[in-house]
């Protein structure tokens, strides 16, 4: 275990596959514009790796329905960044720490993946990725967060997780996309800026 994150750390220093990899995974509700606006609003996620069971899980949650932009999505914490905070990194920590208690002394940052705009929020995110040597204690926000979803990281990137299908936005609910997607065991479906980003780190591991 510690020989592959020691190797994800000394990866993530080196070039990134980049949009190639996270367009592999695209499911947008609107279209990309050709740079991202000026007024974006910078935000960060963390893709929190841990041991369980003697795999390598990776963390995700299920956000409140609250018919904002990305209400009922599954995504990784994540949030805004503030004036407060030292930097994206800072955001991610802070983020994950409101929204599911995950402690930020508690998680060693590997490195960052390539930063995703979202159209449909405005907001330009930047993804990091950290390791806790343990399963994280959870304390959900629940305000913004229904439940956390902890799954082995090989299995979300087994080739029959990937699949098309359709969903709707809040911003636009009487549209239907049919878009990439990753599809656990249980149903819950991973599609959007989060499948984008997972797409990516799938391209980094597959030379591991």
């Amino acid at each position: 275990m510690n020989d592959k994150i020691e190797w994800l750390r000394e990866r993530l220093k080196q070039p990134l596959p980049g949009r190639t990899a996270q367009e592999r995974m695209t499911g947008r509700v609107i279209s990309m514009p050709v740079k991202v606006p000026e007024n974006a609003r910078p935000s960060a996620v963390l893709c929190l790796l841990f041991p369980l069971n003697d795999e390598l899980h990776v963390l995700l949650m299920k956000r409140r329905e609250d018919n904002t932009a990305h209400s009922g999505q599954v995504s990784f914490p994540g949030g805004s960044y503030e004036p407060t905070d030292a930097d994206l990194k800072a955001t991610a920590l802070r983020e994950a720490q409101e929204e599911v208690g995950i402690l930020s002394s508690e998680v060693d940052i590997l490195g960052a993946l390539t930063p995703l705009y979202i159209p449909v929020s405005n907001f330009n995110v930047y993804p990091f990725v950290g390791y806790a040597k343990q399963r994280p204690e959870y304390n959900l926000s629940h305000n913004e967060v229904s439940y956390t979803i902890e799954v082995p990281l090989a299995t979300v990137l087994q080739p029959e997780r990937k699949i098309k299908t359709d969903v709707t936005s809040p911003v636009l609910p009487t549209v239907i996309r049919n878009v990439n997607a990753y599809k656990l065991e249980d149903g819950t479906i991973i599609w959007g800026a989060t499948a984008m980003m997972i797409s990516e780190l799938e391209a980094i591991l597959e030379n591991a």
